[in-house]
């Protein structure tokens, strides 16, 4: 299957990461197409536990490409400590990394205009992770952006980096009464970032169109969640980019009839950061358990985790909206402690059942969840890597997420280890 997309189904934090991690080994290329260093992959393999932001999850697998498409982007800070960390630990980057040029850059007054404008929203602040991620995209759309290829043209670079700082400064100055950003500061980050960058910057696009050209396996890493998507999302707590399939195309140059299976990951419960609307948000002790047992605590941020039971309805959206071809489920063996688990089937509204995903974030706010019972399992899930060997129970909590969401499940992370998995069917 030359291009195998793997997104995730809910609010993010599904473990793309690990998963990716286990599938980049038949992959000739593995590809990030949107967000930026607000996401957070944790992978845990026999090189060790690590914690990646930009470069993607399939770097630990020696014959493979890395790159970074034009959908993401960059903070050239974050990523260059994360290249010094990977090779401070063994890992082989040379030649196999590579970041579009036409990603857009997360500059220092996209960092500053994040935190202020966070902190004036006060209780209506959208819960971002202050990584300067949405002003990076509100001035790729609004045509100000800075691209990785101005950095290797200095002299152009200089006039155009004056004219938008001085609109950004002029916001931060009158509207936030906060210092402005040194230009001269900022534009000798500029000059250090294109000596070190230079080596890692090229056309991703042609490196993606030769490989599905030539039939090489190509595996798309998402970012965030589809319940975060600027459009589809619960707006307006979404992120700034398209973390669903048609990010994945328009952040690699992909055309649709490129892509031959698209994997929705989910957990076996259900987790969200920051505001927004979260219907089986768990406030009880139950709901503590799984955020302790899971260690539910942002990657990027530290914070903990908002921890809830497992939508149906916004899986089969999620489904719908993507066109998953299977699913991913983990985190299965969280649930192994548990006595009592429940599964939200449908929602009620005004006392009418729903069973469609709500577009208003609003009126979702007004719904509530409507809940099948599941006992616990007796046996333990964790480790397990035969569907055979997975407790009974278990298999039937499965097998309705199955019926529910209209779609196999065909891989099964039973633990965080690249081992730990049940693979019910080959997707690579």
């Amino acid at each position: 299957m030359p291009v195998c997309a793997v997104l995730g189904g809910q609010w993010g934090d599904e473990g793309k990461g690990k998963i990716v991690d286990v599938l980049a080994e038949k992959a000739h290329v593995t590809a990030r197409f949107s967000g930026g260093n607000n996401a957070g992959h944790t992978v845990m393999n026999p090189e060790g536990d690590f914690k990646l932001h930009l470069v993607p999850s399939g770097i630990f697998w020696p014959e493979g490409m890395a790159v970074i498409g034009n959908g993401v982007v960059v903070d050239p800070d974050a990523l260059l400590e994360e290249i010094g960390g990977l090779r401070g630990r063994g890992v082989d980057l040379d030649g196999r990394l590579l970041v579009s040029d036409r990603c857009h850059l997360v500059m220092p007054y996209h960092v500053v205009l994040d935190e202020l404008g966070e902190a004036a929203r006060g209780d209506q602040a959208i819960g971002t992770t202050g990584k300067g991620i949405g002003p990076a995209y509100t001035d790729k759309a609004a045509r100000i952006g800075i691209r990785a290829a101005d950095l290797f043209d200095l002299e152009a670079l200089y006039p155009r980096l004056e004219r938008v700082m001085g609109h950004h400064n002029a916001i931060i100055e009158k509207v936030y009464d906060a210092a402005p950003v040194s230009l001269a500061e900022t534009f000798d980050r500029c000059k250090g970032w294109a000596s070190a960058l230079r080596p890692f910057v090229g056309a991703v696009e042609h490196v993606v169109y030769n490989a599905v050209g030539a039939g090489k396996t190509v595996l798309l890493e998402g970012a965030q969640g589809a319940m975060l998507d600027l459009d589809h999302g619960t707006y307006p707590y979404v992120t700034s980019s398209h973390p669903t399939i048609g990010g994945a195309s328009t952040g690699l140059g992909l055309l649709p009839r490129d892509f031959d299976s698209i994997l929705g990951v989910f957990k076996a419960y259900s987790t969200r950061v920051g505001s927004g609307p979260f219907l089986t948000e768990l406030f009880d002790e139950t709901g503590d358990l799984i955020r302790e047992l899971a260690q539910e605590f942002g990657t990027t941020t530290g914070r903990p985790r908002r921890v809830g039971w497992f939508d149906s309805v916004a899986a089969r959206y999620s489904a719908r909206v993507n066109g998953y071809t299977s699913l991913v489920l983990t985190r299965l063996d969280v649930l192994d402690s548990l006595d009592n688990i429940k599964l939200c089937v449908a929602y009620e509204l005004e006392g009418k059942r729903v069973e469609d995903f709500p577009g208003s974030a609003a009126v979702l706010e007004r719904c509530k969840p409507i809940y099948e019972d599941f006992p616990g399992w007796d046996g333990a899930t964790a480790g397990v890597t035969n569907i055979e060997d997975l407790p009974e129970g278990a298999l039937r909590y499965v097998r309705r997420l199955e019926e529910l969401s209209g779609l196999p499940i065909d891989v099964i992370s039973t633990g965080p280890y690249r081992h730990e998995v049940v693979t019910v069917r080959q997707v690579v």
